[in-house]
């Protein structure tokens, strides 16, 4: 046991290493749900709050973590049919010039083309177009019970003003994960 516990003390230091060194300045790893979020959003609150970032930075920050937290809520899938929980990972780096807000989730294998799609679109449209697109995703979507068609991407996309990164890792078969990267500028 005291081999084992020294062994995970020394992976939570280079962990802490890490974070440190990357300006991870929030970390968290779970279900996501409506409590939980509110729980990270308000830490990011205080965190943020001790900075001395501006206001709009902050109000940026804040809201695109929301809109991904969401986005964990509704569109996550379970890596194994028993399990219903919709769980996620979620990290907020500090860098010299931006924000980043981090998230990853598990998806269907399914759903993959799709999302690529609406991803690919949203990162080739401008900030009109952007607009435009959320608009006509508003009018011609009957929402459906997950929320509406790519409405929290396309709005992460203009709150941003930067393209967003993604990644699909396939796990097996069934499942990949997926990771987005929301780049929010300081300046």
């Amino acid at each position: 046991m005291e081999k084992e516990n020294q062994g995970f003390l020394e992976f939570a230091y280079q962990l802490y290493k890490t974070m440190k060194t990357n300006e991870i300045n929030l970390v968290y790893e779970g279900e996501v749900t409506q409590e939980i979020t509110k729980t990270f959003t308000s830490l990011t609150e205080k965190s943020l709050s001790k900075s001395a970032e501006s206001n709009t930075v902050q109000k940026k920050v804040f809201n695109v973590m929301v809109e991904c937290l969401q986005n964990i809520s509704k569109h996550a899938d379970s890596l194994n049919d028993e399990d219903e929980e919709r769980r996620g990972i979620v990290m907020v780096s500090k860098g010299e010039d931006s924000y980043n807000i981090i998230t990853g989730n598990v998806i269907k294998n399914e759903k993959v083309p799709e999302l690529k799609k609406s991803l690919e679109l949203i990162n080739s449209l401008d900030k009109e177009g952007l607009s435009t697109l959320f608009k006509q995703q508003i009018k011609e979507t009957t929402i459906s019970d997950k929320g509406g068609a790519g409405l929290g991407l396309i709005d992460i996309a203009k709150k941003t003003g930067s393209k967003l990164t993604y990644q699909f890792k396939e796990l097996n078969e069934n499942v990949s994960f997926f990771i987005l990267t929301s780049t929010i500028k300081r300046n």
